[in-house]
């Protein structure tokens, strides 16, 4: 099937075969992973949509994509407008589409392994309403129709030694039996990729740029463990380490496990298992109670190990950043580089530390108005020349084995300084960025609470970013760790009223995108740390910045800020030099102390 036009017809005709008048087709797979292997990526396949969040409707006559406000020009740009609809989230829902669209009495397919009990229970819920019955499938349709459907990744795991992760597996799992005795639970069962690699203090590479590999697993009230995965990743390193309180079955038998687990009271996340394990213990007698997975919150709070091996990375990672930036200082104002061509470079850069391990997300290397596409990924038919007297946004990261790096920076490609307008859209960025690395707040603070912070200055001039402003980050895992967010309130996105706790990584990334024209971020990673004051009466937090690489003052409207800001980024620009400085030498260090002078 040469053309995705071809594509959506097969599966018509397929659903057709399995007697369906529709089918829903996420983003994800059996883990409710964001990022997922190859294997799993369907909706990419159906539709070239290629970001890291949305879903599609088939239904025999119509189609339609939902996504969000971060991909609303990305998914223009990948998807054709003749075959599907495109549609945003939250303003409506997939429920809310097929209440209008789909026939009166209609079978629409769902895959219980790709989505949660609640998506299931809202969906069926919305369309009964209207008459059409939602369906589980035990094959899912584009499996049926995709005939070079890449396999599930075989490649072997290994361990996280105890050094970096700052606790031994053994210790994390005999922590959850406690909880599981305490809660009056028998077992937990564990579906999450990051959560089982940090619980068993194991890696891989099954997902690309997200260090985990593919299994399922159950955790006991006895300290026990019951590991699901394919027998030919494991090695006798990764068998010693696990030792005998970890039983080892292929992956396969975890839905028969689950069957398996009559009569005990079992611990399940809602949110992050599928509705078909939900299921499965249910059918097997199971009593069910729905809790967050025990490892979301402890792996969220880096110990004291992670928060250095972090640092160290990000001081690895900061000069490799540096070093490219002033390449491009050199090299961008010629005309001659591309997206691609500038990306490939600071990959470059980044393996001459000989840490990197993978890239920990596809680099955005936005040059001009792809700079306004928040995840924007350039390829062989978009690659943008970058120009002279334009902006350039770069958003890019590494998995090391000490830790997980994110950061943007935006620069002017000279000659000169920026235009007026884009300095003080950039300014507005900048001081909202300031604002909230500088943010001091009550302990149980959500990020709900600290949003406003970064959008302030864009807001006092009718401006916004329809992204969040900090992710969750894990320690040689996930870019994208919950469960804290810095965001909006609502607008369907978990975790905005997770309090904020000491230990916690998060980035600090407000924006501003003039569609067709440019993009502007600044991200750097922070530590949430506990903040004293002698005369306190309550304990307060605020932020440890992680990352350091220089900020552009080409892109700066000076007479803008105030001379608290101007302090702030002499005093970051000092520590860029401090951190950054001995790792470089020649004229890549020359610059560098240029650009760090104060302003």
């Amino acid at each position: 099937m040469s053309t995705y036009a071809d594509r959506l017809s097969a599966v018509r005709a397929q659903l057709a075969t399995q007697k369906l008048d529709g089918f829903v087709v996420p983003l994800t797979d059996e883990h409710m992973s964001e990022y997922v292997g190859d294997y799993a990526k369907r909706l990419e396949w159906l539709t070239g949509f290629k970001g890291s969040a949305g879903a599609a409707v088939v239904l025999p006559e119509q189609a339609a994509i939902f996504v969000d406000g971060r991909y609303t020009l990305q998914v223009r740009a990948q998807v054709s407008g003749d075959d599907w609809a495109y549609m945003g989230v939250p303003q409506t829902s997939i429920a809310d589409w097929l209440r209008e669209h789909a026939t009166v009495g209609g079978r629409i397919g769902y895959d219980p392994w790709l989505h949660t009990r609640d998506w299931v229970a809202a969906a069926k819920s919305a369309l009964n309403a209207k008459g059409v019955e939602l369906v589980p499938v035990t094959a899912n349709p584009i499996d049926a129709v995709w005939d070079d459907q890449p396999v599930q990744s075989q490649a072997r795991i290994s361990v996280q030694e105890t050094a970096l992760a700052g606790r031994s597996s053994a210790d994390k799992r005999a922590e959850i039996a406690d909880w599981l005795t305490k809660e009056g639970l028998d077992a937990t069962v564990m579906t999450a990729l990051d959560s089982i690699a940090w619980t068993f203090n194991v890696r891989g590479t099954d997902v690309t740029h997200t260090p985990v590999g593919l299994a399922f697993a159950i955790l006991n009230a006895d300290a026990t463990a019951d590991l699901f995965i394919a027998p030919d990743k494991i090695d006798d390193a990764v068998r010693g380490h696990l030792g005998n309180g970890v039983r080892l079955h292929d992956r396969t038998e975890f839905a028969t496990a689950l069957s398996g687990l009559a009569g005990q009271r079992v611990a399940v996340d809602a949110e992050r298992a599928v509705a078909a394990v939900f299921d499965a213990l249910e059918k097997g007698g199971a009593t069910l109670v729905a809790v967050r997975d025990p490892a979301v919150l402890a792996k969220a709070i880096k110990n004291h190990a992670e928060q250095v091996g972090s640092r160290n990375a990000h001081a690895r990672d900061g000069a490799a950043l540096s070093r490219y930036l002033h390449w491009l200082s050199v090299e961008a104002p010629t005309g001659r580089l591309t997206e691609i061509s500038a990306s490939d470079q600071l990959e470059t850069f980044r393996r001459g530390s000989d840490k990197l391990v993978d890239l920990s997300f596809d680099t955005i290397s936005g040059a001009g108005p792809h700079g306004a596409i928040m995840h924007y990924k350039a390829d062989v038919t978009t690659d943008r020349r970058i120009e002279p007297s334009s902006v350039y946004l770069c958003d890019s990261g590494g998995q090391y084995a000490d830790g997980t790096t994110d950061v943007t920076r935006t620069i002017w490609v000279g000659p000169g300084a920026a235009p007026s307008d884009v300095r003080d859209r950039f300014t507005r960025v900048l001081k909202g960025h300031i604002a909230l690395a500088t943010a001091v707040f009550p302990e149980g603070t959500r990020g709900s609470q600290l949003d406003g912070f970064a959008r302030q200055f864009l807001w006092a001039a009718g401006l916004d970013y329809a992204h969040g402003t900090g992710h969750g980050v894990g320690a040689f895992l996930a870019v994208h760790e919950g469960p804290q967010r810095i965001a909006k309130p609502g607008g369907g996105q978990a975790g905005t009223e997770e309090p904020l706790r000491a230990g916690m990584f998060l980035s600090n990334e407000p924006g501003y995108y003039k569609p067709d024209a440019y993009g502007i971020r600044i991200e750097n990673l922070v530590l949430v740390e506990t903040r004293h004051f002698p005369d306190g009466d309550m304990t307060m937090l605020g932020f440890e910045t992680l990352t350091f690489a220089p900020i552009d003052r080409n892109m700066m409207d000076i007479t803008m800020l105030t001379g608290a800001e101007r302090a702030w980024i002499d005093g970051y620009h000092a520590q860029v030099l401090a951190i950054v400085g001995s790792q470089l030498d020649g004229d890549a260090a020359v610059w560098l102390a240029e650009v760090c002078a104060p302003l």
